[in-house]
């Protein structure tokens, strides 16, 4: 059975109060790869009662009131993607569709979503149970941010959405501890990966620098990020203060990473892979063709990339699930009759990152002023594809599966560091594994602008290619590289674009069709970039381009002749 969504299916399981309703921004998929639907599902089986209500009206009180108040607390989320992300593009433009949402038409979620439920449930439910925030939106803004939307530094969003507290990252084991509090009437306020309001701050925590103070000095804000940054592993991390106005806000240490067994057993909780019939009568959801039948193997990514966030939220340290585990949801999947043998992606934020991990950060978590990868692969991180490689032989064994694609992201630069078994690795992918186009993201060619992304060097792309070149000459099969590029990244102008333009099309010999303009999200070094128009490192003024014209000409340069074809 699906979560009960509305007062009828509560009665059907004679329940007469939820004991938690989670508010969600998406649509409600029972999948394990929604967030609020995971979350439900690992309630469910540690004994709680738990509705959904997906993207309510925030004009109406029907939507919001259809399961009554919770016994125990609110769970609220913007859903799979930030909501302001979801709502507007690079430059601005309002989006007309959602992958999320039924029928397409993006028209359910609104700005700034977490913010507006919180006030919707407070609308109507006047001193009710504690709200908790969670998801991608409220913990990438959980602590003073830069928001490019409206240009300007925002408090932590638990003071703009009066929300209880926030559960950030990933809150499969913190949720539960905090409902067994609740339900027990114990104070919650040491659960790891919570963060709350207080009138002091909590002796021996680290304070970083005031939101006033971010808000006065760049050099405060840079030194706020780069504290919070290095304080986000569960194994080394410190307890975080931040006066905002005359409060605080408290950011409890990390809550600890699930094991492998706890992975497992979360992935084969009863989703039923489908949307909701409450839902399904208002359309489809497209998201549901890409998820429905693809499985993750893995939390996490090391990768680091400037412009991206997953380090923040996800984690930096692997954990994967075992491979007994990842065969069986695949097994499952040719119990259902829409099943027609091809699996949509098998990997998660970084594909080949399955199966291995640095000892050193297992035992004592992420280094403080060290990456994994950038400036270059450190030498305790043992890159090794052996174990994703016969993962996915065994996957093409299973009676029923036709294809399986591995869709997530690849780094490249590891499978050129992996001297054993990177070259096989890579024969599997072409051979098995893609379709006529293997897609990678290089962002740049420029040494300087790679830099400021933390991705690796020119040099390694072209190590790459030619190890792609040579097997795919001998392959019976003719793939083809597509390359992901990003435009008007800080420090990146039109004469960097140009030279783009001119590598792609002299070295490469590609006119670029997969390139987009730089976002300013919240949480990441290329975000602080572009407020601060700074080198987080040096302290150094960086050009930024901030134009939205100019933004748009820089995409045009390298895209010139594609779109003139």
């Amino acid at each position: 059975m699906f979560l009960p969504t509305t007062k009828e299916e509560m009665q059907n399981l004679r329940w007469d109060r939820c004991d938690v309703v989670l508010v969600s921004g998406d649509s409600y998929i029972d999948s394990p790869y929604i967030g609020i639907a995971v979350i439900g599902r690992i309630l469910e089986k540690a004994g709680f009662r738990v509705g959904i209500i997906a993207q309510p009206d925030i004009n109406s009180k029907e939507d919001i009131t259809r399961l009554g108040e919770p016994k125990l607390f609110w769970g609220v989320s913007a859903g799979s993607v930030d909501s302001m992300v979801a709502n507007y593009t690079a430059t601005k433009k309002f989006r007309k569709n959602d992958d999320y949402t039924p029928g397409g038409i993006n028209n359910k979620r609104p700005d700034m979503a977490t913010i507006k439920y919180t006030n919707l449930i407070r609308r109507y439910y006047k001193n009710t149970t504690p709200i908790v925030l969670g998801g991608i939106e409220a913990s990438l803004r959980r602590v003073t941010h830069y928001d490019f939307w409206s240009n300007k530094l925002r408090r932590p969003i638990i003071f703009d959405a009066k929300a209880d507290f926030i559960l950030y990252g990933m809150s499969e084991r913190s949720v539960i501890e905090l409902a067994k509090c609740l339900r027990e009437k114990k104070d919650p306020l040491d659960v790891r990966g919570l963060c709350y309001i207080s009138k002091n701050p909590k002796e021996d925590y680290l304070e970083l620098p005031s939101f006033e103070e971010c808000q006065k000095d760049k050099l405060k804000f840079i030194e706020m990020f780069d504290t919070f940054y290095k304080n986000n592993d569960p194994l080394s991390a410190k307890g975080l203060n931040q006066k905002i106005d005359a409060r605080y806000l408290i950011q409890n240490p990390p809550a600890y990473y699930l094991n492998q067994e706890e992975l497992d057993s979360i992935s084969e909780l009863n989703y039923k892979r489908d949307l909701h019939p409450y839902y399904k009568k208002f359309g489809k959801v497209k998201a549901l063709e890409t998820i429905k039948f693809s499985v993750t193997t893995h939390q996490g990514c090391y990768g680091e990339c400037n412009f991206c966030a997953i380090g923040v939220h996800q984690g930096r340290t692997i954990r994967s699930r075992s491979k007994d585990s990842i065969l069986k949801e695949i097994k499952s999947f040719t119990t259902y009759k829409d099943f027609k043998g091809i699996i949509r992606d098998v990997g998660g934020a970084t594909a080949n990152m399955y199966g291995y991990e640095c000892d050193k950060k297992l035992q004592s978590g992420t280094c403080e002023n060290k990456r994994c990868m950038f400036p270059k692969l450190c030498k305790k991180m043992e890159v090794n594809h052996k174990t994703q490689i016969e993962l996915l032989r065994e996957i093409r064994a299973i009676k029923g599966v036709k294809k399986a694609f591995v869709a997530s992201g690849i780094r490249y630069d590891l499978i050129n560091e992996d001297k054993k078994y990177g070259k096989s690795y890579l024969r599997e992918i072409l051979e098995h594994h893609t379709s006529g186009q293997m897609k990678i993201a290089p962002e740049h060619i420029d040494d300087e602008v790679l830099k400021l992304m933390g991705k690796p060097s020119k040099k390694s792309l072209m190590e790459f290619k030619r190890l792609f070149d040579e097997l795919n000459q001998k392959s019976s099969k003719k793939q083809f590289l597509t390359y992901y590029l990003i435009a008007a990244h800080p420090g990146c102008s039109e004469s960097h674009m140009r030279n783009l333009k001119n590598f792609a099309s002299n070295v490469l010999r590609i006119n670029p069709e997969q390139a987009q303009i730089f976002t300013p999200t919240p949480s990441t070094y290329s975000t602080l970039m572009y407020y601060t128009q700074m080198d987080p490192k040096t302290k150094k003024p960086l050009f930024v381009e901030k134009d939205t014209k100019a933004k748009e000409r820089q995409k045009e340069i390298v895209q010139k002749n594609y779109r003139n074809r």
